[in-house]
């Protein structure tokens, strides 16, 4: 399956942390890596978290579909293992204890075809600890604003990306690919976008690929008329907060 790399690794980094900073105690508190263990990062990006998992002493390779992430990811952390791959078409065969995903599954669909990969580049037994955007409120108030952009401006309503399942959607697809389902929690995390222009940065970064089929100036008009019609939901008077809600999980491969 060939992907466009819409990502801007700089972008992310500078305007985006927040999506790796938040999820830190995912990796202390879910995934809890033991040194010698091996343990794939799928969807590590700019392979902060990746690092954290190494500290641990673990064996971590980190793997990403854009070629800009991973290569920003290796020139940051030289002594770690990145490597570029569709989650489609996952090489690996029992050969991790755990696989950790962070803010990434919800960009993979199909999600069943991701989560046969991940079953089987894991050992019997092997643990997959993961967060994603969950629900159909995820986004809900930045995708209305988009949606009624468009409407506005008269031109055709595009299909978002993502993939956002309940904890009982997401449940049934881990129990088909072989897991039992340990931990599940979904929570709501309104999540603070820097600047002035955190909305429009969050769209230049994370709806960049959404927006794509729009020629130039009609992505700036719609970004611009978003901006306007989620302003009284998502702006707070001191900054833009996006109403982020995210599902967690923690599931075992069966022997």
């Amino acid at each position: 399956m060939t992907q466009t790399d819409h990502w801007n690794a700089n972008h992310y980094q500078s305007r985006h942390a927040f999506v790796f900073e938040a999820s830190r105690d995912l990796v202390s508190g879910w995934l809890s890596p033991q040194p010698g263990e091996r343990v794939l990062d799928l969807g590590c990006g700019t392979g902060e978290l990746t690092a954290q998992i190494a500290e641990s002493g673990a064996a971590v390779t980190g793997v990403d579909a854009s070629g800009q992430m991973i290569a920003t990811a290796q020139s940051q952390y030289p002594n770690l293992t990145f490597e570029i791959h569709d989650a489609h078409a996952l090489p690996y065969s029992a050969q991790f204890e755990a696989v950790f995903s962070n803010a990434a599954m919800h960009w993979m669909k199909p999600l069943d075809t991701v989560l046969a990969g991940v079953s089987r580049a894991l050992i019997p037994g092997g643990r997959l600890a993961l967060e994603m955007g969950g629900s159909r409120d995820n986004v809900f108030a930045v995708r209305e604003a988009v949606e009624g952009a468009l409407a506005e401006l008269g031109l055709p309503a595009l299909v978002h990306p993502w993939i956002f399942p309940s904890p009982a959607e997401l449940a049934a697809l881990l129990e088909n690919a072989g897991f039992t389902v340990e931990r599940l929690h979904l929570f709501k995390r309104p999540s603070t976008l820097s600047g002035e222009d955190g909305f429009r940065a969050w769209l230049s970064g994370f709806g960049s690929g959404w927006l794509a089929p729009l020629g130039e100036e009609e992505r700036a008009a719609v970004i611009a008329r978003a901006e306007k019609l989620a302003r009284p939901r998502l702006w707070n008077g001191s900054a833009w907060v996006a109403d982020y809600v995210r599902l967690r999980a923690l599931a075992v491969k069966g022997s």
